[in-house]
Parts: C-alpha cells; sequence; structure tokens
C-alpha cells in the first residue's frame, strides 16, 4: 500500500466508534429512518453486535435477565422473546427446556444474544437498503479524534483516517478484568481472563484459585471453573463479601415512586425502599418485586442528586444496589450456592493491596481482610481479575481515551464515571463547551445516569439519538 493510499480521508455521514451492542443498535435505529446516509461503524472484533459482553462462547454464560427484560426493540418488549421461540421451534437452542420456565422467562446464553443482535442489524439493513443507506464495519481501533466546526475526522490503529458529519462514542465498557490500568502492578497480566475456558482447563483441576471480585464477573469466572473441569477451592476476596442475588420473577409492585414525588435523594429512597420490601415479605411477596419498580426512575433520580448525595450513595449504598439490583442468573447461582455449601467455594471480605509474585509454580497476593489493619498474603495456582467494570476513562490504559482526555474533547462525567454530556449525548470539552459534532451513548454516560449499561437503557438510547443526529442532519 502506498502512502497516498494510508492517508487519504474516507468521507461518510456518520461515525460509530465501538460496534458492541450500543454501537450496533444506533446503526439499526439510524438505518430505520427516512434518508439516505452512509454510516461507518469502527470495531476491532471481527463482528459487530457482540462486543464484550455477547462474545462469550459458552452455553453456561447467559445474560443476567430474562428474555422478557431483554428486548433490543424499545417499542416492542417481547421482540426477543418472539425471536426466541422461532429459533428455539427451528431446532436451534435445544439446551433451552433444562431451564423448564415459559420462553419469556429463559435466560439465553450470551453467545446467542449475540445472534439475535445481528440479526436485527441485517434487517435494519434491508430496511436501510430501500432508502439508500448502508453501515459498514470497519475493523479496526480508533485511536484518536479530532473535531472541527464541521466535521469529525478519527484516526485508526492501522493509520486509516475517518471523516464524518457526526461522531458518537459507543465504546461500551472497559472490564477491568480485561483492561490493562494504569495503577494495577500488573494485575490483568498475570490474572486468567474469567471468561477462557480454554486456559482453565491447564490448570491442575485440584489447585487453589483466587479470584478478585465477588460480582456476576465473578459469578462467570466461577460458571468458567466448572465448565473446564477444575474441581479444587476457590478462594474469592471482594472488600464486602457480597455475592450477587439470584434473579427471580416476583409478580407486579404498586410503582411507589411514580406515586410519590417527595423521594429526591439516596437516603429517601433507600429508606422507602426498604419499607416497601418489608410490607411485601409481609405479605408472602418477594422482595424483588418494589425492588424491580426502581430501575424506570434511577436516571431522574440520579440526575437530580446533588454530587454530596452521590457520593453518599456511591460510598454507601452502591455495593448492596450493586448485589441486590444486579442479580444473578439462576442456573449460574445454583451453581456457586452448591460450591460454597460444599465448602468449595470461599467468600472473603478482603480489601486486594497488590500482587506480590507470579512464578511458574503460582500466584500470590496481598489482602487486607475487612476490619482489620495488617494484611496477609494468599496464594494459589492461578489468579482470575473479576473486579468488574472501570467507568473513570483516566484510568483506563487504552489509546482512545486518553487522547480524547489529552486534547480536551471530553471531561470526565460526575464523580469520574465516564464523560459528561448533554441529554441529548452532546459530549462536554474540557471547558464545558458542548460538541455539535461529539456525542456519546452506553457506558460512557454512567456518571449521568448511573445505570447506562443494561440492554433495555442502551436500546432507548440509540432510539432518541438517532433521531437526534437525524434531525440536526438535515
Amino acid at each position: 500500500m502506498t502512502q497516498t493510499d494510508t492517508t487519504a480521508i474516507r468521507h461518510a455521514d456518520i461515525l460509530i466508534v465501538g460496534g458492541g451492542l450500543s454501537g450496533t443498535m444506533l446503526a439499526v435505529q439510524l438505518l430505520r429512518l427516512p434518508g439516505r446516509r452512509q454510516i461507518l461503524v469502527i470495531e476491532p472484533r471481527a463482528e459487530l453486535g457482540r462486543g464484550e459482553a455477547y462474545s462469550a462462547v459458552e452455553l453456561g454464560h447467559t445474560l443476567n435477565g430474562n428474555a422478557a427484560r431483554m428486548s433490543v426493540d424499545p417499542d416492542n418488549a417481547d421482540d426477543l422473546t418472539r425471536w426466541l421461540t422461532e429459533h428455539i421451534a427451528g431446532g436451534g437452542w435445544p439446551e433451552s427446556d433444562q431451564q423448564h420456565v415459559p420462553v419469556s422467562e429463559l435466560f439465553p446464553p450470551r453467545g446467542l444474544f449475540g445472534v439475535y443482535v445481528q440479526q436485527r442489524l441485517a434487517e435494519a439493513q434491508q430496511v436501510g437498503a430501500q432508502h439508500g443507506s448502508t453501515v459498514e464495519h470497519v475493523c479496526a481501533e480508533v485511536v484518536d479524534v479530532q473535531t472541527s466546526a464541521d466535521s469529525v475526522q478519527l484516526t485508526l490503529s492501522d493509520c486509516q483516517r475517518l471523516q464524518g458529519f457526526f461522531a458518537v462514542l459507543a465504546t461500551g465498557m472497559f472490564p477491568a478484568a480485561r483492561t490493562p490500568q494504569m495503577q494495577s502492578s500488573g494485575l490483568n497480566a498475570a490474572a486468567l481472563d474469567p471468561w477462557d475456558v480454554s486456559a482453565m482447563r491447564q490448570l491442575d483441576p485440584h489447585s487453589t484459585v483466587l479470584i478478585i471480585g465477588s460480582g456476576l464477573t465473578m459469578v462467570d469466572a466461577v460458571v468458567s471453573l466448572e465448565q473446564a473441569g477444575h474441581r479444587g477451592p476457590i478462594e474469592v476476596f471482594s472488600r464486602h463479601g457480597l455475592l450477587p442475588h439470584v434473579r427471580r420473577q416476583p409478580p407486579a409492585w404498586v410503582d411507589f415512586l411514580a406515586e410519590d414525588h417527595t423521594i429526591r435523594t439516596p437516603r429517601q429512597l433507600v429508606r422507602e425502599l426498604r419499607r416497601q420490601c418489608k410490607g411485601a415479605i409481609a405479605q408472602g411477596i418477594d422482595w424483588q418485586a418494589p425492588l424491580d419498580t426502581v430501575r424506570a426512575h434511577i436516571g431522574r433520580l440520579w440526575s437530580q442528586a446533588s454530587d454530596v448525595q452521590r457520593r453518599q450513595f456511591v460510598r454507601h449504598v452502591r455495593p448492596w444496589w450493586e448485589s441486590h439490583h444486579h442479580r444473578s442468573p439462576p442456573l449460574s447461582a445454583e451453581l456457586v450456592e452448591r460450591l460454597n455449601r460444599e465448602g468449595r467455594l470461599r467468600i472473603q471480605a478482603a480489601s486486594y493491596k497488590g500482587l506480590e509474585s507470579v512464578s511458574g509454580a503460582g500466584v500470590s497476593i496481598r489482602i487486607r481482610p475487612r476490619g482489620e489493619q495488617q494484611t496477609c498474603v494468599v496464594s494459589g495456582t492461578a489468579l482470575i481479575n473479576s473486579s468488574g467494570i472501570e467507568y473513570d476513562w483516566r484510568r483506563v490504559d487504552r489509546p482512545l481515551p486518553q487522547q480524547l482526555l489529552s486534547r480536551g474533547l471530553v471531561q470526565p462525567g460526575p464523580l469520574a464515571l465516564g464523560i459528561a454530556a448533554t441529554v441529548d449525548g452532546a459530549v462536554l470539552d474540557a471547558q464545558g463547551k458542548v460538541s455539535r459534532r461529539l456525542f456519546a451513548m452506553g457506558p460512557p454516560l454512567r456518571g449521568m445516569w448511573w445505570e447506562s449499561t443494561a440492554v433495555t437503557d442502551v436500546a432507548l438510547q440509540a432510539k432518541a439519538l438517532a433521531a437526534h443526529l437525524v434531525t440536526h442532519s438535515s
């Protein structure tokens, strides 16, 4: 390839940075809207629609929500249920009968959910073709962004340059378990991938495995170890020692937040939610019923809270919110419970303080048990980092977040969660100026809405942002 070829600028109407769920759903919504536009989705993975979450290939790695909760169509809550019904009837996913529930209550494998997303993209491409719209996957990583008054220019890892009228940061999540961090002290380099079953098969099946973090990524790691044939001890360390609760299907509960607008602060919410849950239990109803009504109001409550109130929530409530709200799929929860009961899996409330040593014989880490001042060293044959998601872009050691911050094109969001933007998704630069060309959606907007990662969140944002971009490009 000549120098001219590598530096030529390719033009499109809309550039989508990231081709996981967020970027793919935005492309779907853009393709469905009338008008002729060219869309480029820049994603280093070989396939669109999967991203980090839906690239898992093991059947045991399932969604943590049932089909009725996971539609990618914001106008049709039954879309995934209908797709699954047809898929199963056609001979797909024969293992679904092991869950012994109606299709709407099934927890599909994440890899299968990725197929569903890809099929919806293919259908949207057919709709878009009718009015001249196209979407193309550019298989590369965006490493730099520059903006001007009338366009956005992207530089890619393969030296391509793209220019568009708009660019959307749909980068998804930066998992701490897979993404190097500036202050990780080599943790990720020493740790096994939580989803890499083939690597786990190389371990002595009776050896001790250490896991940092006790959330949903830990649950996936335990599933991976089980499928790899591991039968030894599993030691889990997390600051609070909390496990995700199992997701159940509770009956409907009155939407108490819709009826009471005096509840505005995290403290008021927690107090009233406890009262509602106690009331449900007194009636013989699952406490998850009142909790599930809160989900629709989190964005409003978070956005109207002060920074002090948000910090109080993150510091004092977040661990319990995460374990109660981000719940485990039933089959995975059953496995964790069984291993715990058998004594093979032990959860300890302790803070990770650093990597001590790595050798051919294993790995050692330093921890501080909760409530104690002294640290101690624990050892195992292997280590898995399941510490969750890194939302602070200043700590993500990837080219794009670092370049955007250094150029002043973005600023950290509230409490350094993601990046700052308007309610329309327009990014705010380091001086607080609203960009006319650069937008964001999904996990990068964590600081604005708190919950900005679930399928329903992403689907709604994609529809609203697509309409906004189309309106302002005409």
